[in-house]
């Protein structure tokens, strides 16, 4: 009996890498997934859903209010639509021409990074500050203008100092009136950090595939009346609503909500011990090879929280880490890891399923033999 994906013709991957969208996104915890198949039964008022659903992953987070959306792009779309519009029906009406509407957001230059195009989607324009190399609150500041609707911040654990800060960014913001728009995707580990992201942003946007929600889902969340005009361009707002083409299921807003629940009520340290002992397997395998000259499993900045990383003999192997990739990529089963830097390679193992640590213990021994 053959998968699925063989019978249509693709080839299933092992994913020993993160929930990138590219391979997939997300598999459902099997508790969401029961609660998705559970919503499939019934049919149901798809406004109300959404309230309740909002409802509900706001008070998980300690936040005003919460909407639903098709992802955090979606999230970051409808956020900034929000922003320059308020809930004016008029001003809601003629979006993406935002024709007297204050429509700038200050953005440093040193976050630019591949998906903040989701700002200028409903017509917003990013005012970059500072350059590559940095920027500071100075510069941040002389940008705010007559036009400015906002401060957007791209909230990652790989900010360094040579940036302003979420904290520094959100007192300016409010020191001059203005909201602050908040991409937190993936930060939601610690607990307690999640939180803080989200409580702290006047809108706040998430990736719910991170928690083992759908891929296509996510949320945004924070003031509430800034919440009410981005629910006012959502899918099935009256009118012509801008966010018609980001629809989802029915069951993918109950799958998300019960990922949102069951991601505050695990057990953390459960999780990581299991990560852990799947990367073991894959650790024992490859470690005393001539290619191997390291190996390490250590925590990381993310929701993974750990990762094992394996760092190569490049002269001795013949090929350097992305090499590993390529060929990990062309096995069968395919496996995909991810190359950090050309003499490292990073697995994590919260993707993978019984049996599969095994599968990639094997392989990754057999690319690094050859």
């Amino acid at each position: 009996m053959t998968d699925i994906y063989t019978r249509l013709g693709a080839r299933p991957v092992i994913n020993a890498s993160g929930n990138t969208t590219v391979w997939g996104g997300s598999t459902p915890s099997p508790a969401v997934q029961r609660a998705m198949d559970e919503a499939s039964g019934y049919w149901v008022e798809m406004a109300e859903l959404l309230e309740k659903s909002g409802e509900l992953i706001a008070e998980a987070l300690g936040v005003e209010a919460a909407y639903p959306t098709s992802g955090c792009f979606s999230a970051l779309v409808l956020s900034t639509a929000a922003l320059m519009t308020g809930s004016d029906p008029d001003k809601m009406a003629q979006i993406p021409d935002t024709t007297g509407l204050k429509d700038e957001f200050v953005f440093q230059e040193a976050q630019s990074y591949g998906y903040d195009r989701a700002y200028s989607v409903p017509g917003g324009k990013l005012v970059k500050v500072g350059d590559e190399n940095g920027c500071s609150i100075e510069q941040m500041e002389a940008a705010i203008g007559p036009s400015t609707a906002g401060i957007v911040y791209l909230v990652t654990r790989n900010n360094t100092d040579s940036v302003v800060n979420y904290d520094d960014a959100t007192k300016l913001a409010h020191d001059h009136g203005l909201p602050i728009l908040a991409d937190c995707a993936a930060q939601i580990y610690p607990v307690d950090y999640f939180l803080e992201n989200a409580q702290k942003a006047d809108l706040a946007c998430f990736g719910g595939k991170y928690m083992g929600a759908p891929h296509s889902t996510g949320f945004l969340c924070g003031r509430k009346d800034l919440v009410d005009a981005a629910v006012g361009h959502g899918f099935i707002s009256p009118g012509k609503p801008f966010g018609r083409a980001m629809k989802m299921d029915r069951q993918e807003i109950v799958g998300l909500v019960t990922a949102v629940s069951e991601w505050f009520a695990m057990d953390h340290e459960e999780r990581l011990l299991i990560a852990g002992g799947k990367l073991g397997i894959i650790q024992d395998a490859v470690s005393g090879l001539d290619s191997v000259a390291a190996t390490s499993i250590a925590a990381s900045d993310n929701y993974m929280a750990i990762a094992l990383n394996v760092t190569l003999d490049t002269k001795a192997l013949g090929k350097d880490a992305p090499g590993v990739i390529e060929a990990l990529s062309n096995m069968s089963p395919r496996i995909r890891a991810d190359a950090a830097g050309a003499d490292s390679l990073l697995l994590v193992a919260h993707n993978l399923t019984d049996g599969e640590p095994e599968i990639v213990a094997e392989s990754l021994r057999t690319a690094l033999s050859e």
